[in-house]
């Protein structure tokens, strides 16, 4: 009979897909590695059991223990399997802006997750960094694997994921591609597969919002480069121990709008119904691969996970539209704009400090003509203040004036991109958030309003 002991069994040895449509013209072959073939639909799960079977041996995890992760999800997936085989129980922390599908799959599974607050820093009690670390201190006989610093992680790539490439190609691989968040599927295979040949090139995709561009290109850690992005899974605003920056050539970076379309792309065109990340992958390889590959190269690309994480995002088409994904005139970016305002003379944005009085805030605002101010602390924006919200609120409690702003008030202004289109933009204005922060190429902040963006639509 043949037939395995337990799911975790089944993980690795996934197929190698050749791209066709999407790579029509283009010199070499593309080759695809599908991970989504894993029992759990993702590249976590062999990562996720070697965590668990390595903290056996080394006795952090004991019998009846309690796995405690923070996740986007598809770790929390592999970790579950690994739970369920094993007997141990699971507990989850993620960000907010995962997907619904994501929770209810682990919560299917057997699974507790807690869901946190994803604009928050990395070191916040509110993180799903630090509600992942709290747990484990409160909880006796719990296991924090930490899969950003944990290097079993990349050990497991190094040990299944780069010989199964190396194997499957024959040898012939010159180009190895992956998205870049805990850094493991990246290093631990790259690392593998420069041991056996080091002229492979290494192409590392990174998203906006993201610290890991410009730290492998300048070796700077850059706070500035750190705002709200939508793809799922990859990018940080740490350095993970698993990152060996040593092992990744090059970064490229890909918008959330350009990886959503391009995960439907692979869906229609190739049959690879495949998650978000997936498509910053291939479409941060296509851009390279125009320019770069040739006639005998051989490039491979991970593809993450599969769609069925993201059936409520980017494959429904009510959510792409509300989010300027699926409107496909040219509307230009916040660069135009930017532009555009700095050939008339607009200064850099107009900021109050947290100390300011309200009474005072809105001498300013008349002054200048503006209808927002951001609150920093130094150099952090805390907060924002509008005039309608203001007019609102002096109404009610007219001695409110003479109070501190930050008693009145609202979320910061999200930091966007500088290549986001005004369509994207667009989508991210709303009650909640009257206004937009950018900063351009020299590092200087601008603001973007709801006028701005009616202004550049119109011409």
């Amino acid at each position: 009979m043949q037939y395995y002991n337990s799911i975790i069994e089944t993980i690795g040895n996934t197929p190698l897909v050749k791209l066709n449509r999407i790579f029509k013209g283009i010199k070499g072959t593309v080759l695809a590695k599908v991970e989504y073939f894993n029992p759990g639909n993702s590249v976590k799960d062999r990562m996720a059991v070697k965590m668990v079977e390595d903290a056996e041996k080394a006795g952090l995890l004991k019998p009846g223990g309690t796995i405690i992760e923070g996740t986007s999800g598809n770790t929390g997936m592999g970790l579950a399997l690994a739970a369920v085989a094993k007997g141990y129980k699971c507990i989850f922390t993620m960000a907010d802006k995962q997907s619904q599908q994501k929770i209810d799959i682990l919560r299917a599974v057997g699974a507790e997750v807690y869901v946190c607050p994803t604009n928050v820093a990395p070191d916040d009690p509110r993180s799903y960094y630090s509600v992942a670390r709290r747990l484990n201190k409160e909880i006796p006989n719990s296991f924090y694997p930490n899969q950003y610093d944990n290097l079993s992680n990349a050990t497991a790539h190094y040990e299944t994921t780069g010989p199964e490439i190396w194997k499957q190609t024959e040898g012939k691989i010159t180009h190895y591609v992956s998205t870049v968040g805990t850094g493991g599927t990246m290093c631990g295979a790259a690392k593998y597969l420069k041991e056996q040949n080091p002229d492979i090139f290494t192409l590392g995709i990174d998203t906006y919002g993201s610290v890991f561009k410009k730290y492998k290109e300048t070796g700077i850690f850059d706070e500035n480069e750190i705002y709200p992005y939508l793809t799922e899974g990859f990018g940080e605003d740490i350095l993970p121990k698993n990152v060996d920056f040593s092992l990744i050539d090059l970064f490229i970076k890909v918008t959330d709008k350009d990886a959503a379309i391009m995960a439907r792309r692979l869906s229609k065109e190739e049959g690879l119904f495949i998650g978000w990340s997936c498509g910053s992958a291939v479409f941060g390889a296509l851009e390279y691969a125009r320019q770069n590959l040739k006639e005998d190269d051989v490039m491979v690309i991970i593809l993450p996970d599969h769609g069925t994480r993201y059936l409520g995002k980017i494959y429904n088409d009510a959510w792409m539209k509300d989010h300027g994904f699926l409107e496909m005139r040219d509307f230009g970016t916040a660069r135009d704009i930017i532009k555009y305002h700095q050939k008339q003379g607009r200064k850099e944005v107009i900021t109050i400090d947290k100390g300011t009085k309200v009474i005072d805030a809105i001498k300013i605002m008349g002054k200048e003509g503006i209808s927002q101010l951001p609150i920093t602390d130094g150099e952090h924006f805390i907060g924002s203040i509008t005039d309608s919200k203001l007019l609102y609120q002096m109404i009610e409690t007219p001695e409110i004036k003479d109070q501190l702003v930050t008693e009145v008030m609202g979320k910061p202004f999200k930091f966007v991109a500088l290549d986001n289109t005004i369509d994207v933009l667009s989508s991210l204005i709303d009650q909640d958030n009257k206004a937009l922060l950018v900063r351009d190429d020299l590092y200087r902040i601008y603001i973007i309003t709801q006028a701005d963006l009616l202004e550049a639509i119109s011409n």
